[in-house]
């Protein structure tokens, strides 16, 4: 079965660390791009970051200088170091491939 599967939410503090895990099956899961997106309540879902096949990376605006994604394709896993993190980083975290649907997503609440 293609899927991504998604791990690493919690509650944080302003300013705590938290790395999210996005695992991957059924598929050449090195061949792909993964991209990290986020939907808080009541908003649109957006795209935090992305990492291409070949390791070349892209992050949206509000996450530059504070997110990190990185993949080791030897585990078949995508991961985003997210620090200094902010309240309004409050979300649902998704990973997603072009061959696979959205899944559960991890969520991750900043908040004191």
């Amino acid at each position: 079965q293609v899927q991504l599967v998604e791990s690493g939410g919690g509650l944080v503090q302003p300013g705590g660390s938290l790395r999210l895990s996005c695992a991957g099956s059924g598929f050449t899961f090195s061949s792909y791009a993964v991209g990290w997106h986020r939907q808080a309540p009541g908003k649109q879902r957006e795209v935090v970051a992305y990492i291409s096949s070949g390791g070349r990376t892209n992050y949206a605006d509000f996450v530059k200088g504070r997110f990190t994604i990185s993949r080791d394709n030897a585990k078949n896993t995508v991961y985003l170091q997210m620090n200094s993190l902010k309240p309004e980083d409050t979300a649902v975290y998704y990973c997603k491939t072009v061959l696979t649907d959205w899944g559960q997503g991890t969520q991750v609440t900043v908040s004191s």
